[in-house]
């Protein structure tokens, strides 16, 4: 697994693929949250806090994290190099593992040089240091869980089909029904008990609860059964090619 895990880190660095995703992830975020006139502003906003970062940053891995994972095993396959991999003396559960932490750990490289984010936050305040660091900590705890979700979701998607861009799109659309359809979706009903009901399916409930500083158990069960969920689809599709 650790193999996997290397050679994917170095296909992301030794090509412009990871510093593309690492710098668009950083240039849109500073984009709308510094310069661009908007809802998330955070001068126009008026509060010191990151707030409207949390809001974004999920908005924007949607797309990144399926550019990034649609090459996963649609590449392999369509190079013909997928019967090799899975060949090896290594069992797929631990292939799988090992192309989703890279992908893992190239958003997380993403996501570190928001924190000065919080420095700048701090200084903005009418009394510097006045922000809430728990509720900052909590969204970042929060996004992390966001981002293996969406990982596990883009490399599944990549093991249905041999074309990229298939997976690209396919990635995008399960990643916004999780996120945000299943919560549009609740819209539908008329019945408040049955809308939180519905609601409490999607991803972005569970999200904003931890983006709040409340470490709830279920929503950690929640994330992680979701992550492990799409990792075993994928150990099955590719335990189905192997036939």
């Amino acid at each position: 697994m650790l193999a996997i895990f290397k050679k994917e880190i170095q296909s992301f660095f030794t090509s412009p693929i990871g510093y593309l995703i690492i710098g668009l992830f950083l240039v849109l975020n500073g984009l709308f949250l510094w310069v661009f006139k908007g809802e998330f502003n955070i001068f126009d906003y008026g509060f010191a806090d990151l707030s409207n970062f949390f809001l974004l940053a999920p908005w924007v891995f949607l797309f990144l994290i399926p550019a990034v994972s649609m090459k996963s095993f649609s590449e392999e396959r369509k190079l013909g190099t997928l019967e090799l991999l899975l060949i090896k003396p290594i069992s797929i559960s631990k292939i799988v593992l090992g192309k989703f932490g890279g992908i893992f750990v190239l958003c997380l490289l993403a996501i570190i040089p928001s924190l000065v984010y919080v420095f700048a936050i701090s200084s903005l305040g009418i009394e510097e240091g006045n922000y809430d660091l728990g509720v900052v900590l909590g969204s970042y705890f929060g996004l992390l869980f966001l981002i293996g979700c969406y990982a596990s979701i883009g490399i599944f998607a990549s093991s249905l089909t041999d074309n990229q861009i298939f997976a690209f799109v396919l990635a995008i659309l399960l990643t916004f029904l999780i996120f945000y359809g299943i919560e549009a979706l609740a819209t539908l009903f008329s019945s408040g008990d049955i809308q939180e009901l519905v609601k409490s399916i999607g991803a972005k409930r569970h999200f904003e609860s931890i983006a709040r500083g409340v470490i709830a158990t279920g929503d950690l069960v929640y994330f992680l059964s979701l992550t492990f969920f799409f990792l075993y689809l994928t150990t099955i599709r590719l335990k189905y090619l192997t036939k």
